[in-house]
């Protein structure tokens, strides 16, 4: 018999936008659930990661492709899954206890059989006392315990965990990692599979046998390792961080965006009728890559990745888009989940303010198609001004509605900081102000 419980197959999710186009979230993925793992599914902001776990779960179905339990299509057999929320989800009026026999009593188990179940279950994750407490009594921690108690109470054979512990403090969330993962190991829980969604890299080298980390836009599966670390791991030894520097690694050079797309211009030729990727900006304020680049510039030598976010205390989403942005611009160097300021940053982070704009101006001409395009059509314009549906409609065709407009926010933060251009928010029109030098004067820029 396979140990495999869930399999995917080409599962694909797309949207319709408010005109009826297309969105692709989720590209055609294959993806597996095996026994006796615990799977951490890691990703930045909009990766689809959420998307994924409620396809893997059944909540649901995927626009093509198939979802197998056990072998037989999800829709025709019985999935038992489980799944722990970052919310909580509690019924405030419901007693601690209640709230665990409600999935039970959901069940139609008969009432003495479900309390039994339900004070042994709620003995196993340390809430032994507190059954007749309600939700409002209890701290976060405890809260998640109910919460992972009226999972573990059903007995799943696959329980999903989305950012279960990111609404916690950084203790609690170690403490509960730490019960999880002896509740597990000491098969005290009869789960045969446990899926953890979570942007945490510490969280998911800490608990998981296999990690897939996604990229995004669309999402997709970038790698797919097992961690070949004994429990308990020490997250200061080598290895430990070893596995934490490739994931970072995986995570800031992305397989097809930054690389390939700060060259990729908006005039290069369609491919069998299909238009080229389209330069996607990493959103980050112009304020927080002059930050990063300070940091860098003071740091001898090359800064590690994630020595750098701990020492920050940022999370991959907080500095990831930071890094793309300073390493889009020509300001730092990615290398081996190292980042080392280039010349050119030094340059930038060692300047007064007006050398800054300058820097920054020149550079954003030079490698970023949108600021770029903005800047030339304005420039052609006797009355320098001009619609931005018009980079709204060229957008669209490559990005979500929200991501378009996520796109254009950034181009208009960039394109203000380096005095190129302005936005009028109500009139929708970028301009050029009057006592702005004009960017025809600026490098890379003609009419």
């Amino acid at each position: 018999m396979s140990d495999t419980i869930i399999e995917a197959h080409g599962i694909e999710k797309v949207y319709a936008s408010p005109e009826g186009k297309p969105i692709q979230v989720i590209a055609p993925t294959d993806i597996s659930v095996r026994a006796g793992e615990i799977v951490a599914l890691l990703g930045p902001s909009g990766s689809g990661k959420s998307t994924l776990l409620r396809i893997l779960t059944g909540l649901s179905r995927p626009s093509a492709g198939q979802v197998l339990w056990h072998g037989q299509p999800f829709a025709s057999t019985q999935a038992n899954v489980a799944i722990v929320f970052q919310s909580f989800a509690l019924f405030p009026w419901l007693t601690v206890l209640e709230n665990v026999e409600a999935a039970l009593k959901a069940k139609g188990m008969n009432a003495v059989e479900r309390r039994k179940k339900s004070l042994r279950i709620l003995d196993a994750v340390g809430l032994d006392g507190f059954e007749q407490a309600y939700p409002k009594e209890l701290s976060g921690g405890m809260k998640q315990r109910v919460g992972m108690a009226r999972a573990i109470v059903v007995e799943p054979e696959v329980m999903f965990m989305d950012e279960a512990f990111s609404a916690l403090d950084v203790l609690t969330a170690e403490n509960l990692r730490g019960e999880l993962l002896e509740l597990w190991q000491s098969k005290r829980i009869p789960t045969r599979a446990i899926f953890i969604v979570t942007h945490n890299i510490y969280e998911a080298v800490s608990l998981a046998d296999r990690i897939i980390v996604l990229g995004k836009n669309p999402g997709k599966v970038r790698t797919d390792f097992r961690v070949a670390l004994p429990h308990p791991r020490d997250d200061k030894a080598p290895e430990f961080a070893s596995v934490v520097d490739h994931i970072y690694k995986v995570l800031t050079r992305p397989q097809a965006p930054v690389s390939e797309f700060v060259q990729a211009e908006s005039a290069a030729p369609a491919r069998n009728g299909v238009p080229p990727p389209y330069q996607m900006l990493p959103h980050a304020r112009p304020g927080g890559i002059a930050g990063l680049l300070e940091i860098l510039a003071e740091h001898a030598g090359p800064y590690e990745i994630p020595r750098l976010a701990d020492d920050l205390a940022f999370e991959i989403d907080d500095l990831l888009p930071i890094v793309d942005a300073c390493s889009m611009l020509g300001f730092l160097t990615v290398s081996e989940g190292k980042l080392e300021i280039s010349p050119e940053g030094r340059k930038f982070s060692d300047a007064g303010i007006i050398v800054r704009k300058e820097i920054f101006r020149d550079r954003a001409l030079d490698r970023i198609t949108l600021v770029r395009q903005i800047a030339r059509s304005l420039a052609s314009k006797t009355d320098k001004t001009l619609s931005d549906e018009f980079f709204h409609d060229v957008l669209d065709e490559h990005f979500s509605e929200e991501e378009t407009e996520r796109q254009l926010d950034t181009a208009i933060h960039w394109g203000r900081y380096a005095e190129l251009f302005d936005h009028d928010a109500k009139g929708r029109r970028f301009f050029i102000p009057e006592e702005t030098e004009s960017p025809t004067d600026a490098p890379g820029v003609r009419a």
